[in-house]
């Protein structure tokens, strides 16, 4: 049997000491039950404390904007989604979806909170670090330490992107109000590529449990890390050997898994895709164990026929739907005409779930129906998509379901967990890189750097899984669409070649947290959001009032004000344009 990360009792217990928190000098007061530091420098009590480091990749008790998942800032923003369920529900999430978020947005201040809380504990554990035990040895030291450095590049991996300018503080710095007061002058990069570089040096390339991070997670994160920096060469190197050698947390060679649907199913976690995931279990006495991110992202009012029955949230755009439309030969449309009166999705947006609808009869990618839900389609196991029974309001969230990361009927109660107010407790794990992401990462430095060659052909190695991926079927077993994918023939320069396999990551990876942050280290963002609001916007005017993209702004979040006022102005600098 595998062994899995878990976050317990263990975790809690060990992280008595580690909060993330301002405080002053004198109310450091032994707490009652507290762990005594030989708890905390045993390996045991080490191991503890670096669960307590991963517990924090989904950010439970903060929020769902604040998971490493990054649905609301990385889909919602980039436009595979829109906000969902309707104008009042949750509504601190709309401004996302608009780029209206202000310097006091709670949902900005609980995604720099959770990250730095996730620092702390990686500071805490390589702090407890350098006193271990006898019973430590020095291949322990080396997993313990790399695992942490990796987890802290990771949180600030995610601080740097979200915010850009922030503060850097490691395990020699205790970082507080009254403290000690860290500004955000300097650029991070580096410190990242610093402990992404040590996690490579000192992580095993597999490991005894599923789920930690390995030498070659740590490989592919330093890549994309040289990707966003845009030093393709050096990540084109790091992505060959990946590619060429690398291997699951527990020894599996990386591999597309043959169905494409089979990365958001529980029952298939930690395949031979996975390269990183957050960890997600049910049933184990706490939900707090199960997936968080996702309780709201199910469709509306499904009753006993479908799945969790909430919350409507994260509904897939019209403009994401169409872009799945494909051409004569199988291929997208990369010029955009997908969005065209003649190309654009038939849908059921304002038709009674009650009266007749036919689903559209064009030819789509066949990734579609496992990327969304839309009336007239099989959802999963449940049932035939209803249409507007399952939408809250779709003039707000338009007619589409999420399906990526939903359970299926097969699988209720017994890969969710039944002990909380929601079924939507699931064990789904979530890829924070998955094999199919690397090889188009890897793909984007062979067009810059490489051959158009070896571009084509792991663009193609993606859609080929698509092509031969188990479509979506009615009950009499015939396929629920048109479905059509077809192969690259050749790139013609390196123009097209960069459209093609930006346009692969929108279609493969969409609704997975990663095509805003792709548009801004692209430097498409104003161009491509503002003619997505133009045209989402004309379906859905209530959600998109006011929204506009603006360049030099838009790309980062605002600087919590509640941690420039708790830091002081001279110590944190604003964004520009806050």
């Amino acid at each position: 049997m595998k062994k899995y990360i878990t976050k317990g009792s263990l975790a809690t217990a060990m992280l008595v000491m580690v909060t993330f928190a301002c405080q002053d000098k004198f109310l450091d007061v032994p707490a009652t039950g507290q762990l005594s530091g030989a708890q905390l420098t045993s390996k045991a009590g080490l191991d503890g404390l670096l669960i307590g480091a991963y517990a924090q990749l989904n950010a439970r008790g903060f929020s769902q904007s604040a998971s490493s998942f990054n649905w609301v800032r990385g889909s919602v923003s980039g436009g595979d989604a829109n906000k969902g369920s309707n104008s009042g529900d949750f509504n601190a999430l709309t401004p996302f979806q608009t780029y209206q978020v202000l310097a006091t947005s709670g949902e900005a201040n609980a995604k720099w909170n959770a990250m730095y809380e996730g620092i702390a504990r990686c500071n805490s554990t390589l702090r407890s670090l350098a006193s271990a035990s006898s019973d430590v040895t020095a291949a322990d030291k080396a997993r313990i330490s790399g695992e942490a450095r990796f987890l802290r590049a990771h949180y600030y991996f995610e601080l740097k992107r979200g915010f850009n300018m922030v503060p850097y503080v490691d395990e020699t710095k205790d970082y507080g109000t009254g403290i000690e007061a860290v500004p955000n002058s300097a650029d991070i990069w580096p410190n990242i590529e610093a402990d992404f570089k040590y996690a490579v040096d000192n992580l095993p390339a597999a490991q005894g449990a599923v789920g930690r991070a390995n030498k070659w997670g740590a490989t592919a994160y330093l890549a994309k890390v040289y990707l966003y920096e845009k030093k393709y060469t050096e990540a084109k190197a790091l992505f060959d050997q990946v590619i060429a050698s690398g291997v699951t947390s527990d020894g599996k060679k990386y591999a597309l898994v043959t169905n494409f649907q089979d990365n958001f199913n529980a029952a298939k976690d930690n395949s031979s895709e996975s390269v990183f995931a957050i960890q997600a279990a049910a049933n184990t006495g706490s939900s707090d164990n199960a997936n968080p991110d996702l309780v709201l992202n199910f469709p509306y009012n499904t009753g006993s026929n479908g799945p969790a029955g909430c919350c409507g949230f994260f509904a897939p755009s019209f403009e994401l739907a169409n872009s799945f439309r494909v051409d004569a030969n199988g291929l997208p449309m990369l010029d955009g005409s997908y969005n065209s009166a003649a190309n654009q999705l038939k849908t059921d947006q304002g038709i009674a779930s009650s009266a007749p609808f036919t689903p559209d009869t064009g030819p789509v990618d066949p990734r579609l129906d496992w990327s969304l839900g839309r009336r007239g389609i099989p959802y999963l196991d449940w049932q035939v998509h209803p249409g507007l029974d399952w939408i809250r309001d779709q003039t707000f969230a338009g007619p589409y379901s999420p399906i990526k990361f939903v359970f299926y009927k097969a699988q209720d109660k017994s890969l969710t967990d039944g002990s909380s107010w929601t079924d939507g407790y699931s064990a789904i794990n979530y890829n924070i890189i998955r094999y199919a992401d690397v090889l188009l990462m890897a793909a984007e430095c062979e067009v810059e750097v490489g051959s158009l060659a070896t571009a084509l052909s792991y663009v193609n190695m993606i859609r080929s899984r698509a092509k031969g991926t188990a479509y979506v079927k009615t009950s009499a077993g015939a396929n629920a669409a048109n479905y059509q994918i077809g192969l690259y023939t050749a790139f013609a320069d390196k123009a097209s070649a960069r459209a093609a396999v930006q346009f692969e990551r929108k279609l493969e990876l969409s609704g997975e947290g990663h095509r805003f942050y792709d548009l801004v280290r692209w430097g498409t963002a104003s161009t491509v959001l503002n003619a997505f609001i133009a045209y989402e916007g004309k379906l859905l005017t209530v959600g998109y009032t006011g929204a506009k993209f603006t360049a030099g702004k838009d790309e980062y979040l605002p600087i919590p004000q509640q941690q420039i006022d708790s830091q002081g102005k001279s110590v944190l600098a604003q964004n520009p344009g806050y």
